[in-house]
C-alpha cells in the first residue's frame, strides 16, 4: 500500500529534461515510482493541469533564527520551498561563546533577527540540535560563517588575524564541518570580514578540501570594485584548491550597470581554466541589508556599541559625511552612485520610529531637517544600530542576464520576518521566477527554471538525494499551476503570500494542502554529504 499517489501531473523532474505527463508515488518519505502508477494508496491527489516539481531549494537566505522562532515556516512553504540554506555572508548565530559573543549577537540582529529564546548553543553542533528540537516544517542546512568565527576569536579589531587566531578559527571551522556544515561562508563586504586579507581567507579555506567543503562568499565590492573583487575570491579559491560559489552576483550603482557581462566572462574564464565556480542571484533589482553597511568600514571597528559612541563626536561625523560624499578606492561607496532616495528603511527596533518604515533616507532627512548622513547616524543611535534597509541599486537588465546564465542558481537572500516592510523577496521570490521570468518574459523555460531552484542547488550544496523526481529520492515535492502562479508581495505591501501553489510535501508528508498549512513538521537538518 502506497502512502500517496500524485496523479495526472505535468512532471518537471528537475533535470532540465522535457516535461512529461505521469504520476508520482510516495512511500515512507521517498519517491518510489514515477510514470503510470496503478496501485492502492492511502491518498490520491489529482494534479491535472498542474506541474509536479521537486521541492524548491532556497540556497541563500538568512532564516537562521526564523526557523527556530517560526518552525512552521509558512512564509517559505507557501512559495514551495522545502529546504533552506542558512549561515550565509559570513553571518550566523553559531558558534556562540566567549568574551565577544555579545558583539556577535548585537551585530547580526538586523539580518537574522532576534530569537524568542536565549541562544542556548555554543557550537554549530548544538545549534543543529536546537533546529532538530524545534521540529521545523522544512529542511535546513548551514555554512560555518567566517564573520562569526572572527568576532568570537578577535572581536571587531580592524587588523589582520595572527597565526594563532587563524589556527583557532580553523579549529572552529573544522568542528562545524564535522557537524555537517556545507563549507565556509565569507562576507568580505561586511565588518569584520572586510578587515581580512585574501591571504588570511585562503589560509582558513585550507581546511575545506579535507571535507570537500564549499567556499561561498559575498565579495568585497559589488560596485566600482566588482571585477577586482571577483578576481580576489577566484585567487583565494585557486590558492586553497576549493570550489567557489559567489553570492548574489550583481552590479551595484548606476555607473556600474552592465558590468555583470564582464563579471560573467571572468567567471567563465576561471571555469575554463579548471576552477569549479558558480553563483546565485535573486529575482529583484533591490537588495536588503543592514543600514550600518552604508558607512565606511572603519566606523564599525569594535562592534556596534563602539560605533554608536563614535557618532557622538562631531569631528567623526564630519569625516563620515565627507567620505560618503564622493567615490572611494578602498571600499564601495554605493550611496554616492545611487543616492539616499534609494535607501529605504524596512525595519526599526522601537515604536518611536515605526512610522519611518517604508520611507527613504532623503525623505526622512527632509522631515527631520538634517543632512542625510546625520539622519542615518541619528537613526542608528536611536535604534541601537538595529535598522534594516531595502536598497534600490541594480538594473533589471543585469538581473535578467544573471538569471538566464547557465552557471547561476536562484535564491531569495531573504532576511528575517520580524520587520515592518521586509523586502518582498521574503514572501515572493520563487513564484516570481515562474510568473515573471518564465511566463511573462520568456527568459527561462519551465524546465530551466525548475532546475535552477531544485537539482542545481542540491548538487552545489551537497544536500543528498533531493532535487529530482526519481525513485529513491526524498519526497520533497510541489504541485503548482504554471498559468496562475504569481507573487503578490510588493515593496509597498510586502507581507503577502503568493498564489498558484496548491500542495507541498516535505519528506513524504503533505505539509501544504490546497494552499493551507497542515501543521506537519517533518523537516530535518541536512548534514552535508562530505
Amino acid at each position: 500500500m502506497l502512502d500517496v499517489i500524485i496523479k495526472n501531473g505535468k512532471i518537471v523532474d528537475g533535470s532540465d529534461n522535457p516535461w512529461f505527463y505521469g504520476d508520482v508515488a510516495i512511500k515512507d518519505g521517498k519517491i518510489v515510482k514515477v510514470g503510470y502508477v496503478d496501485q492502492e494508496s492511502h491518498q490520491v491527489v489529482d494534479a491535472k493541469r498542474q506541474v509536479i516539481s521537486p521541492g524548491f531549494i532556497d540556497g541563500h537566505c538568512h532564516s537562521d533564527l526564523m526557523i527556530l522562532n517560526y518552525p512552521d515556516s509558512e512564509i517559505k512553504l507557501q512559495q514551495g520551498v522545502t529546504t533552506e540554506v542558512v549561515g550565509n555572508c559570513g553571518l550566523s548565530p553559531a558558534p556562540f561563546f566567549g568574551e565577544y559573543k555579545h558583539l556577535l549577537q548585537e551585530y547580526v540582529q538586523p539580518v537574522i533577527g532576534s530569537s524568542r529564546n536565549p541562544w542556548s548553543w555554543k557550537t554549530v553542533d548544538e545549534y543543529v540540535a536546537a533546529i532538530g528540537s524545534a521540529r521545523p516544517s522544512e529542511n535546513i542546512s548551514t555554512y560555518v560563517a567566517h564573520g562569526t568565527l572572527r568576532i568570537l576569536v578577535m572581536g571587531f579589531e580592524k587588523r589582520q588575524a595572527t597565526k594563532d587566531e587563524i589556527e583557532r578559527m580553523k579549529v572552529l571551522l573544522e568542528e562545524g564541518l564535522k557537524a555537517g556544515a556545507i563549507g565556509l561562508s565569507i562576507g568580505l563586504l561586511y565588518a569584520p570580514g572586510s578587515y581580512s586579507s585574501k591571504e588570511e581567507i585562503a589560509e582558513l579555506c585550507s581546511i575545506l578540501p579535507k571535507y570537500n567543503g564549499l567556499f561561498s562568499t559575498h565579495i568585497r565590492g559589488e560596485g566600482n570594485s566588482l571585477i577586482s573583487s571577483i578576481k580576489e575570491v577566484i585567487w583565494i579559491a585557486q590558492t586553497a584548491g576549493v570550489p567557489l560559489h559567489i553570492s548574489h552576483l550583481k552590479a551595484a550603482g548606476k555607473r556600474n550597470w552592465g558590468l555583470v557581462q564582464e563579471a560573467m566572462e571572468v567567471i567563465t574564464d576561471a571555469r575554463e581554466k579548471g576552477l569549479d565556480v558558480t553563483c546565485d542571484v535573486y529575482p529583484y533589482s533591490a537588495s536588503s541589508t543592514m543600514l550600518l553597511t552604508v558607512l565606511p568600514p572603519w566606523v564599525l571597528e569594535g562592534g556596534v556599541q563602539h560605533t554608536l559612541e563614535r557618532f557622538k563626536d562631531r569631528e567623526i561625523r564630519k569625516k563620515i559625511r565627507e567620505e560618503l560624499s564622493h567615490e572611494q578606492t578602498e571600499w564601495d561607496n554605493l550611496v554616492c552612485s545611487t543616492g539616499w532616495e534609494n535607501v529605504v528603511i524596512s525595519s526599526v527596533q522601537t515604536d518611536k520610529n515605526r512610522s519611518l518604515e517604508g520611507k527613504n533616507i532623503a525623505e526622512i532627512s527632509e522631515i527631520r531637517g538634517t543632512h542625510p548622513v546625520d539622519c542615518v547616524l541619528d537613526l542608528l543611535s536611536e535604534e541601537g544600530g538595529n535598522v534594516s534597509i531595502v536598497y534600490f541599486l541594480m538594473s533589471d537588465d543585469d538581473v535578467s542576464q544573471v538569471i538566464r546564465w547557465d552557471h547561476s542558481l536562484i535564491a531569495s537572500d531573504s532576511l528575517h520576518c520580524d520587520t515592518g516592510k521586509p523586502h518582498p523577496r521574503l514572501y515572493g521570490s520563487f513564484p516570481r521566477v515562474f510568473a515573471k521570468y518564465v511566463r511573462d518574459d520568456g527568459l527561462l523555460s519551465l524546465e530551466q527554471a525548475v532546475r535552477k531552484i531544485t537539482s542545481f542547488p542540491v548538487r552545489r550544496f551537497k544536500l543528498g538525494n533531493r532535487g529530482l523526481i526519481v525513485p529513491g529520492y526524498a519526497a520533497d515535492l510541489v504541485v503548482f499551476n504554471p498559468d496562475t502562479i504569481q507573487d503578490e508581495a510588493t515593496y509597498q505591501n510586502p507581507k503577502k503570500y503568493p498564489h498558484g501553489i496548491s500542495h507541498v510535501w516535505v519528506n513524504g508528508k503533505m505539509t501544504m494542502e490546497n494552499g493551507v498549512h497542515t501543521k506537519a513538521r517533518e523537516g530535518v537538518f541536512i548534514h552535508c554529504c562530505h
